[in-house]
């Protein structure tokens, strides 16, 4: 596993600490995360019944917008748009939102790679596919960043929390009902973690 920038945990029980290093090293491997995390924090209170976590990614995940992964051209008849696709992953997602934009009925895919849109008119169109928002990396992020987290999670804590904004998430959980200062406390775990002043031992 490539080294983190900042990898700590945290636990009033010092032997748990070393077992949820284990755990969640085995979890950021398992979901692919090793290049995506740079600085994480783990406390864990078992006697406040409290689990936290605090991350730091190490880069920006902006929205991909078509024209970043197609070109686009008014087809010499003049009747279609055709977009040549050239990032495979992203079709899908391209199709669902050339729909949703155009209607199903005006979009057709001859092909792996292209689509046609049919349109009234087609500058406008072929214009606009260019701006359209095929992927939101961070959304999708967002989701297995929990998913991550509720893997560590000890069992029984199903009151959860979690938060990411800008490549920064918190995560706390617990068998009781959530406190505000337990996430005021979260968000000065990542404080922490953003400024270079970090206590305790980094793997």
């Amino acid at each position: 596993m490539e080294p983190l920038e900042i990898f700590i945990v945290e636990s009033t029980e010092p032997s748990e600490a070393k077992a949820y290093e284990s755990i969640m090293k085995d979890i950021i491997s398992e979901l692919a995360f090793v290049r995506t995390i740079g600085r994480i924090k783990v406390r864990i209170r078992p006697e406040d019944s409290l689990f936290m976590m605090a991350i730091i990614l190490r880069r920006g995940l902006p929205p991909i917008k078509a024209k970043e992964i197609s070109e686009t051209e008014i087809e010499r008849a003049g009747s279609k748009v055709l977009i040549t696709v050239t990032d495979e992953k992203t079709i899908p997602q391209f199709l669902e939102k050339l729909w949703a934009k155009f209607g199903r009925q005006n979009v057709i895919q001859p092909q792996r790679n292209l689509i046609e849109v049919i349109s009234d008119d087609l500058k406008a169109a072929e214009d606009s596919i260019g701006d359209i928002i095929v992927d939101d990396p961070e959304k999708s992020l967002r989701e297995r960043l929990a998913d991550m987290a509720i893997r560590a999670t000890p069992e029984g804590f199903r009151i959860r929390y979690h938060s990411l904004d800008n490549g920064r998430f918190i995560f706390v959980a617990s068998e009781d009902t959530m406190q505000q200062e337990w996430i005021d406390e979260a968000r000065v775990m990542l404080d922490d973690l953003i400024g270079d002043d970090v206590n305790g031992s980094s793997a």
